[in-house]
């Protein structure tokens, strides 16, 4: 009898005590279950704004305006008034050609115009005396005639020497080089002493006296696919960066459009004109162009940041667990993207801690996003 009472005590002693494990143990277990799942993240309330598609490109930023000073005539340059880098202004005397042969020649051509217009007033004087005569029948037909002959050759010969007057003042003029248009000396390409040929070949970009620039305006050109040419307008708003003045955005417009590809690459050309204030932009540089290409004024974003696999994100639920929602997107930027089906205004979307989290996780919400 005490046998079977002491193994009943036994056994109720062994039961309490693996239930009282087994309880400690699920308590443990849900402690550490719940310690785990309880992830850290910051939301993003979904709202309606503007959002605008931009298509980004990059290329090279030049001048809006270049040209190499080049003289019309050949000869040696007698002096050069400006140096690299030296802003002037339009019209300003740049350079000069030895003008001493041509100051010569204007001469020589002033005095055979000056002997000209002599012989042409002499035989003005004879035409008029002959017709006079001739009228009263005191000249022959033959002696009119040969007036009438002289004076059209003192005629032509006067057009003749005012010629060679503008001539040699012409090349006298633009043997003056002058800036036309206000800009900087980008590059001195020869020196005093050296002599010019503009009509012999072999010029390239650098040829010329002097290279003149004005980019108070650059320009810059992009090769644009032909997905994307049929969304670019002349006139479109254009947009520019540059990595060296990254909080700035420098704002122009497109200026062409090329409507035919370029046969070795398949590509279009498109120029946008940007303005240049503090003339901060340098030529010769890349610069990252954005073109604004379709907005929508009242639309459903979200932060990229939100979006995994470009197809869903995780939505907060009332119990704070997250469920994943797959998404219908339109139009996207580099920050935002614009939602039309799986969200309404007001959820909630996790932007930051969403990687690794799984369908109806328990999340700790630690912030919310702007």
């Amino acid at each position: 009898m005490r046998q079977i009472k002491l193994k009943s005590t036994l056994f109720v002693l062994l039961l309490c005590l693996s239930l009282l494990t087994c309880q400690q143990q699920k308590s443990e277990e849900g402690a550490q279950e719940e310690g785990l799942v309880a992830a850290p993240v910051k939301v993003f309330k979904v709202q309606r704004q503007m959002i605008s598609e931009r298509l980004f490109y990059t290329g090279v930023i030049e001048a809006w305006k270049k040209i190499n000073i080049t003289p019309d005539i050949g000869g040696k340059i007698a002096i050069i008034h400006v140096e690299e880098g030296d802003f002037i202004q339009e019209g300003q005397l740049l350079a000069e050609m030895d003008t001493r042969a041509i100051r010569l020649q204007l001469e020589q051509a002033e005095a055979a115009l000056a002997v000209a217009e002599a012989n042409q007033n002499d035989a003005q004087k004879n035409i008029e005396r002959m017709e006079r005569l001739r009228k009263e029948d005191a000249a022959s037909e033959q002696q009119y005639d040969q007036v009438k002959l002289a004076f059209e050759a003192a005629e032509a010969q006067l057009k003749q020497a005012k010629a060679v007057v503008n001539l040699a003042r012409y090349n006298l003029d633009v043997s003056l080089m002058k800036a036309p248009f206000r800009g900087v000396v980008a590059s001195k390409n020869a020196e005093v002493g050296d002599v010019i040929n503009p009509m012999m070949g072999g010029f390239s970009s650098t040829s010329g006296i002097l290279t003149l620039m004005d980019f108070s305006r650059v320009k810059i050109e992009i090769d644009v696919s032909h997905q994307d040419i049929v969304r670019i307008k002349k006139g479109q708003a254009a947009q520019l960066r540059v990595t060296a003045l990254p909080d700035r955005i420098f704002q122009g417009r497109v200026s062409i459009v090329n409507i035919t590809a370029n046969p070795l690459t398949k590509k279009f050309k498109v120029e946008a004109i940007i303005d240049n204030p503090g003339f901060v932009l340098r030529p010769n540089t890349f610069g990252e162009v954005s073109l604004e290409v379709s907005t929508h004024e009242n639309a459903l974003v979200i932060p990229q940041k939100a979006v995994l696999e470009n197809k869903y994100v995780f939505r907060i639920k009332d119990s704070n667990r997250v469920e994943r929602v797959d998404l219908t997107f339109g139009i996207q930027n580099s920050n935002r993207i614009e939602v039309v089906g799986g969200l309404k205004e007001g959820d909630r979307v996790v932007v930051e801690g969403n990687f690794g989290l799984e369908d109806n996780t328990v999340v700790e919400i630690r912030g919310i996003v702007q």
